[in-house]
């Protein structure tokens, strides 16, 4: 076999491999859409305005912690830079008045409620096995299904809708190509006004702590 031969069989050989290597890179790489799945811990606030007429003091209107599933879809678009938006479906809370003329803890009902939250996140170190990372934005909660009646006194109502700022910070630790465990916490602003016929007698700032913990995966 000629030199020639033998040099065309390496560089084909040569290039064989580099493609493989470049096809089994390109499998390898990952994309700009992570998925994640979450278990979350709600811790309220529980913040509330005083009612005199009922003898409710200041912070006495208190919703029930509790554990709930989210799923969060996050877009990187620059290296340092995400979006993320995190999903779940309407949670119920119980409500309970902890001290008031009627005496207390008093549990008049229960609402529904649907907050999915959108942040602006910024990565420290996008390229690393620990990824921390820092976020802002906004949150929406939906509030449905309210069944609130205190003894003696009638329903009440709550607002529809409430819009309030988020905070989050977290990290990812990559656990295989395109795999990632997760902690979170966010502070997410939640409020509403409670209506006895119409006129609002307090406001129940919720404003949770959500602790989460979960498992990702990068596309």
């Amino acid at each position: 076999m000629s030199w020639r031969v033998r040099a065309a069989a390496m560089a084909a050989a040569v290039v064989s491999v580099s493609a493989m290597t470049a096809a089994r890179a390109d499998q390898d790489q990952e994309g700009a859409l992570e998925m994640r799945v979450r278990a979350v811990y709600l811790d309220p606030a529980n913040g509330s305005d005083a009612y005199a007429p009922l003898a409710i003091p200041q912070d006495a209107i208190h919703i029930n912690s509790k554990w709930l599933p989210d799923v969060d879809f996050e877009y990187f678009f620059a290296p340092h830079w995400s979006s993320e938006l995190v999903l779940t479906y309407p949670q119920s809370q119980t409500v309970t008045v902890e001290k008031s003329a009627l005496g207390g803890p008093t549990a008049i009902g229960s609402f529904k409620h649907l907050p999915p939250t959108l942040t602006l996140k910024y990565d420290f170190l996008p390229d690393g096995v620990f990824r921390p990372y820092l976020g802002v934005g906004v949150n929406l909660t939906l509030i449905s299904d309210v069944s609130l009646n205190v003894p003696t006194v009638g329903p009440l109502t709550l607002d529809k809708s409430s819009v309030g700022f988020a905070a989050q910070a977290g990290f990812d630790v990559q656990l295989a190509p395109h795999w990632y465990a997760n902690a979170d916490l966010k502070w997410v602003e939640i409020s509403s006004d409670v209506k006895f016929d119409g006129t609002r007698i307090s406001t129940a700032h919720i404003d949770p702590l959500l602790i989460g913990v979960g498992v990702g995966y990068r596309f």
